[in-house]
C-alpha cells in the first residue's frame, strides 16, 4: 500500500527530452488496460494537437503556484523556463480503486516523488545515444534552436540522475522498449522484484549504456 493509504502502484517514467517517454507512455497504456497515466499540469503553451486535460492540465502561473501553496502537488519542477507538477488529486482516485499509476515527469520532479513515495517504482529511460537524442529533439520541430541549446545543455546532469532510479531501459527500438518497461512493471506486480532487477536493474543497463558511448 503507497503513502498515500491506497492500493495500487506508483511507476515514475522519467528520460532527457527527447528520448520518447511520451511515446513510450501511449504505448504503455494500450497494452495494459490495467495502467493510468496522471495527467500532469504545467505552465507551458501547448504544442501543436496537445488537449488540455488530455495530455496536460495547462494553466496559468497563478494557478500553478496557488496549487504549490496548498502543498496540493506530489512533485513540482522547473523545465526550461516552465512549471511542470503531479497533483496528488490526480494520483487517489486510480490508486484508491487498485489501478496502476504512471506518472511521465521530468527527471527532477522523479527525485522528489523518491524522497516523499520510497515504494514508488522508478525507471529511467535512456536514449541510444546523445547523436540519436539531439536528432529527436531536431526532428519533432516543435523547439526553437535555443530551446533545444538548453534542453541539450542540462543531459548531463539528469543522466547523473539516473543513480536515483531502480530500472532503466534503453528506448533503442521503441517496441522493445516498451516491452521491457511493461516486464518491470508485471515483475513489480507479482512480487519478483529480483528479477527485474537481474535483466533490467539500473545500475548494470547504465554501465552497459556509458560503455557504448562514444568519447564518454
Amino acid at each position: 500500500m503507497s503513502a498515500l493509504g491506497e492500493k495500487g502502484h506508483v511507476f515514475v517514467v522519467a528520460a532527457p527530452s527527447g528520448t520518447g517517454k511520451t511515446t513510450l507512455c501511449a504505448r504503455l497504456l494500450e497494452e495494459d488496460p490495467g495502467l493510468t497515466l496522471s495527467v500532469s499540469h504545467t505552465t507551458r503553451d501547448p504544442r501543436e494537437g496537445e488537449e488540455n486535460g488530455v495530455h496536460y492540465h495547462f494553466v496559468d502561473e497563478e494557478a500553478f503556484l496557488a496549487l504549490v501553496r496548498e502543498d496540493g502537488f506530489l512533485e513540482h519542477a522547473m523545465y526550461n523556463g516552465n512549471n511542470y507538477g503531479t497533483s496528488f488529486a490526480a494520483i487517489r482516485a486510480p490508486l484508491g480503486n487498485g489501478r496502476d499509476v504512471v506518472l511521465e515527469i521530468e527527471v527532477q520532479g522523479a527525485e522528489q516523488v523518491r524522497e516523499s513515495m520510497e515504494e514508488a517504482i522508478l525507471i529511467f529511460l535512456l536514449p541510444p545515444d546523445l547523436v540519436v537524442l539531439e536528432e529527436r529533439l531536431r526532428g519533432r520541430a516543435t523547439d526553437s534552436d535555443a530551446v533545444i541549446a538548453k534542453r541539450l545543455a542540462i543531459v548531463d546532469r539528469e543522466l547523473a540522475a539516473a543513480r536515483f532510479f531502480d530500472f532503466a531501459v534503453v528506448n533503442d527500438d521503441l517496441e522493445i522498449a516498451v516491452r521491457q518497461v511493461l516486464d518491470v512493471i508485471n515483475a513489480i506486480r507479482n512480487g519478483e522484484r529480483e528479477k527485474a532487477e537481474s535483466e533490467h536493474g539500473r545500475a548494470q543497463v547504465l554501465a552497459a549504456w556509458e560503455a557504448s558511448q562514444p568519447g564518454r
